[in-house]
């Protein structure tokens, strides 16, 4: 198996599990363990709103810069939406990052979202579709680097898959409180970025599924769930 972490999405190739660990990609589980009827990833937030123009029944997530967009139902906040009951409905989610990484993975065979609340799913659908090919994008705005949690997430994956896991995975969580996750812990921040947010992405192994990126007739992009 070739296992490589990349951070241009356009070198993503063969499976590409794109990492998003705050918070897009620990929202969308939830969303759909919540019942959501259909989930879109979207890069541009107009699109979102001609979406809601069209159809009621959306729902909007999402942020720009960690900041819940205008008009929008809900931000990029797992703790915002860990108890809502989304039954029947359409979610259209957009974000700085994690969904852009889907939108530019142009060069990919297939792709599944990943985070660490269901890494080792990731594992097991790797192993259990015998991909031999597998890219770990790890996400970053233009002219910055990775974000921490995201590469520990790849780093925690491809252990698993090469049989050496980590043993220190609770001690590098513990220190994103210090670098990349400590805007949960600023009190100043705490309407965007809420202290909860911090633990429930960090709640690793929460879910057994994972969520891969399929396209309609019309090639729009949604997100369907394998349990695995």
């Amino acid at each position: 198996m070739n296992i490589k972490i990349v951070n241009d999405a356009k070198l993503a190739t063969g499976l590409a599990v794109v990492i998003d660990v705050f918070r897009a990609f620990t929202v969308e589980p939830y969303l759909i363990s919540n019942g959501a009827k259909k989930l879109i990833p979207v890069s541009d937030m107009q699109i979102a709103y001609d979406y809601k123009k069209k159809n009621n029944n959306c729902i909007l997530i999402g942020e720009r810069n960690g900041i819940i967009l205008p008009e929008f139902d809900y931000g990029n906040s797992p703790s915002q939406i860990e108890n809502i009951d989304f039954s029947g409905k359409i979610i259209i989610h957009t974000t700085s990052c994690g969904t852009q990484g889907i939108v530019k993975s142009i060069n990919a065979k297939e792709i599944i979202t990943g985070s660490l609340v269901n890494a080792k799913a990731i594992v097991r659908y790797i192993i259990q579709n015998k991909i031999e090919e597998v890219s770990l994008l790890v996400l970053c705005r233009h002219g910055e680097i990775p974000f921490d949690e995201d590469v520990l997430c790849a780093k925690y994956i491809k252990s698993i898959l090469e049989k050496n896991p980590l043993n220190n995975l609770d001690e590098e969580i513990e220190r994103l409180k210090t670098t990349s996750g400590s805007k949960f812990f600023d009190k100043l921040k705490q309407k965007d970025f809420p202290e909860r947010d911090f633990y429930l992405c960090t709640e690793v192994n929460k879910f057994d599924f994972v969520l891969k990126v399929k396209k309609d007739k019309k090639e729009n992009l949604y997100i369907e769930k394998v349990i695995v």
